[in-house]
């Protein structure tokens, strides 16, 4: 579904958080989809919030757009309650399923949005423009395809002007040339000040396109900042290098080693001290082609959310 409202009043620089979530705690009977979230959103930032299924992300987004109230604790948009911020034009969400009419074209499709936000034929076509489906616009909705349906559900979204726009795995079924189109469009608006917070699988999106990481466990926060510093807390390095015949009992063995795989003749140790685990197989053993290398993203948020128990919500 997308879910828009026409501005009222301009919220781009000012000084106001653009997401301000105090305290929050979302309760579903027996289960506690969020517990304790406290997060402040700067006015043009692209956070990505991330964390397994049942952490808590989508009820996270749900309070931001109104659709539900925190049991306990406060949550608003640009300084107003999300219900509010949403009736004053405030805030577009592009989610994954749902929101289009199969038998109307892509073109009929932004058109009637566009005329039903009062905007001119002309922002219609630039918001067709900007989502990369100008080309297809003669097309029935129902003929697209999963990755085409969700470019046009941000071209809609894009048609209120918002100050806040969230989007939920926008990227889905799009190829890598149409991911990259799009984040390069979701980067140009957030230069102008629009405040940009999304969810994805697709973590290699996070690490280049957003300015924050905020992962969620069990809802709560486990770690929030910039992909650099998210990744930083998952200390260690990584040392490959290649030893054929190597054993995995022998290499956990090696001092300061705290993980170790064996991929064929290619060795993975984990540990704090790389250093001492690089020279202990330069000089103790055959390995060549040895390489240290810090962790990713993914292996940042399988550390950060290990031991999550899906607990029957997102």
């Amino acid at each position: 579904m997308t879910l828009t409202a026409q501005p009222d009043i301009a919220a781009r620089g000012s000084a106001v958080p653009a997401v301000h979530l105090d305290g929050v705690v979302k309760r579903f009977g027996a289960v506690t989809a969020v517990d304790g979230i406290s997060l402040a959103i700067r006015p043009g930032e692209v956070v990505a919030l991330l964390g397994p299924n049942g952490a808590g992300k989508t009820t996270t987004v749900d309070m931001l757009l109104g659709l539900s109230r925190p049991d306990e604790g406060s949550v608003t948009v640009y300084g107003h309650a999300p219900h509010h911020a949403v009736a004053l034009g405030l805030v577009s969400a592009v989610m994954q399923t749902g929101g289009l009419l199969k038998d109307y074209t892509v073109a009929e499709t932004v058109q009637l949005t566009a005329v039903l936000f009062g905007r001119p034929p002309s922002a219609a076509a630039e918001a067709l423009r900007r989502a990369g489906i100008d080309d297809i616009g003669k097309r029935l909705v129902g003929k697209c395809s999963g990755g085409q349906q969700q470019r046009l559900r941000f071209a809609m979204a894009l048609l209120p002007d918002p100050e806040l726009l969230i989007l939920d795995e926008p990227t889905t079924g799009m190829d890598v040339a149409g991911r990259h189109e799009f984040w390069t469009a979701i980067r140009e608006d957030a230069s102008a000040g629009r405040t940009v917070i999304f969810a994805t699988h697709y973590l290699e999106e996070a690490d280049a396109y957003a300015d924050r990481v905020v992962f969620v466990r069990r809802g709560r926060i486990v770690a929030d900042g910039t992909a650099a510093e998210v990744k930083a807390l998952a200390a260690g390095r990584t040392v490959r290098a290649t030893l054929p015949g190597a054993a995995e009992a022998e290499l956990r063995a090696i001092a300061g080693v705290d993980t170790a795989e064996v991929r064929g003749d290619t060795v993975y140790l984990h540990g704090r001290d790389t250093d001492e685990i690089a020279r202990h197989l330069l000089t103790r053993t055959a390995a060549r082609d040895l390489e240290i290398t810090s962790r990713n993203l993914e292996e940042a948020f399988l550390t950060l959310t290990a031991d999550e128990t899906p607990e029957g919500t997102k």
